[in-house]
């Protein structure tokens, strides 16, 4: 019998279900969104309930369109937004919005978790600092500002696994999601009584965790009911979206490195052992594959940057696009294309949502900086493609200080489509910017994980090795040199910035008076 593997990835815009076969070709694919709450400045939110909604609409409609059934179903593979914090009751209902990865309401608290246990402490253990992504320092805010939710949890989940909560009835996670939290001893693979104790954290509020590709629980009853899969089909632990992006694509030996441009951008290196170093600004964390480690840098508004963009300058182009049937990024960057490199001076910072990597602000904030009147909005759109692809060259110079020799980049994401933004990435990068066969993310290396899971693969390097095959290479190109002097210049602007990006911060928290 034919095996298909449904990877399902809960993102921070839809929910992505991938049918994938024993050859590892995609069958079939359908995607569903749902909304995105901001409630305050800098807050971020989403009702889990919607992520279960659109993941049964998602696997229906994925079903539909491969003409396959629930008994065609071999195993199930999760992934997700990482960091966000899901908290459930004694009877399993949520006490309230999931706190996403990109909040970044928690400094506070994160300055409090490095004053109990020390910085260096943290990233020895947890392979990173307390920063307001992580999943800890959103406990500590709950625990001090919504005390009547705090006194009613009983479970913390992370985003896909509370799908799998809803498709299995198990409290279960990876433990490439949960290094993630800030909770996770990362050389050890399994919770830190040692942090958990220090914060005051019930243990038992925390799922059990699994290797990525170890099949635990299985879809239960409520969960075919709800579902239409069928019950009993096996259910992978899964992985976070970096970890299995890094799997559906690759990166899965020590040495390798890939960037993905989504909402996030994230630089993503393969290693054999933690990185655990205080004063490196990449975060370690447990790989996807058994036994191994990744680093990661992670700026916050990477393909964010360039949405923002377009819904904010990109009318013309959203209206031309729904007559021609156009991608309205296609247009911004075509125009983009006609500005020389460096944009006659200007340069853009990405920091819409603070920052993580490597500065660790969430104060930080987005600019032009430059513009004068011969400016354009087509140097305005190249400007936010140098800005987020600067960006990420800054935590790729990190992993070549590790000693890691780059000189040849896989990218993934939104950017890696445009083949002016990988020949963009390949002069600012000065390495070459690879394609591969797989361009279906984070959902894809979990159908692959499944596939681990259920045997039709005997090892998640293996899976990668038979799948994953390289499609184009763009190499740096004479603008390199410009970009490396307009590199320098984007590094001193945030040193020149960061004390108004504070005040700032400061007083967009204040009241607004009316008049």
């Amino acid at each position: 019998m034919p095996a298909f593997l449904l990877g399902i990835d809960v993102g921070t815009g839809g929910c992505k279900a991938l049918l994938v076969d024993a050859q590892g070709a995609v069958v079939a694919e359908a995607t569903i969104g749902f909304p995105l709450s901001t409630p305050k400045p800098l807050w971020s939110e989403q009702d889990p309930h919607d992520w279960w909604q659109a993941t049964v609409a998602s696997i229906g409609a994925v079903l539909d369109r491969a003409g396959l059934g629930p008994k065609d179903i071999t195993g199930i593979g999760l992934t997700g937004q990482m960091h966000g914090l899901v908290l459930l009751d004694s009877s399993g209902e949520v006490l309230r919005p999931a706190i996403l990865w990109n909040d970044q309401r928690c400094a506070a608290e994160c300055e409090a978790i490095h004053e109990r246990l020390g910085r260096e402490m943290i990233i020895k253990r947890a392979g990173k600092p307390a920063l307001p992504s992580f999943t800890a320092p959103k406990l500590l805010w709950v625990r001090a500002h919504e005390p009547q939710v705090w006194g009613a949890v009983e479970k913390i989940l992370l985003p896909k696994d509370y799908v799998r909560y809803r498709l299995t009835g198990a409290f279960e996670s990876d433990v490439a999601d949960a290094s993630g939290t800030l909770l996770f001893d990362v050389g050890r693979r399994e919770w830190s009584d040692e942090i958990i104790d220090a914060l005051e954290i019930p243990p038992s509020w925390l799922p059990e965790v699994r290797e990525s590709p170890a099949a635990g629980a299985a879809v239960s009853a409520d969960g075919a009911a709800e579902s239409g899969l069928l019950a009993g089909t096996p259910v992978v632990a899964g992985a976070g979206d970096q970890a299995a992006e890094a799997v559906g694509c690759g990166i899965v030996e020590a040495g390798s490195v890939s960037v993905a441009i989504g909402t996030s951008g994230v630089v993503f290196a393969a290693t054999e052992s933690p990185s655990l170093d205080p004063d490196c600004p990449l975060h370690a964390y447990c790989h996807a594959v058994p036994g191994a480690y990744h680093v990661m840098g992670v700026m916050l508004s990477a393909g964010g940057s360039l949405r923002w963009y377009r819904d904010t300058l990109g009318s013309n182009e959203i209206a031309r696009a729904r007559e021609t049937g156009a991608d309205p990024y296609d247009l911004l960057i075509d125009e983009a294309a006609t500005v020389p490199p460096g944009c006659e001076g200007l340069l853009f910072l990405p920091y819409l949502s603070g920052e993580r990597s490597p500065h660790a602000d969430p104060d930080a904030r987005g600019a032009f900086v430059g513009l004068t009147l011969r400016h354009r909005k087509p140097h305005l759109t190249r400007a936010v493609l140098e800005g987020v692809t600067f960006g990420l060259r800054d935590s790729l110079e990190l992993v070549r200080s590790l000693g890691v020799t780059v000189t040849s980049v896989r990218v993934s994401g939104g950017g890696a489509r445009s083949a002016i933004w990988r020949q963009l990435m390949a002069d600012v990068f000065g390495a070459e910017v690879v394609t591969v066969n797989t361009t279906h993310g984070a959902a894809f290396g979990a159908a692959l994980l499944a596939g681990v899971g259920t045997g039709v693969w005997p090892g998640v390097v293996e899976a990668a090795r038979a799948v994953v095959r390289e499609t184009s290479t763009t190499r740096p190109g004479p603008a390199t040199g410009v970009y490396t002097e307009h590199y320098q210049r984007y590094r001193a602007l945030y040193t020149a910035l960061a004390p108004e990006f504070s005040a700032l911060a400061t007083l967009a928290q204040q009241p607004t008076q009316r008049e």
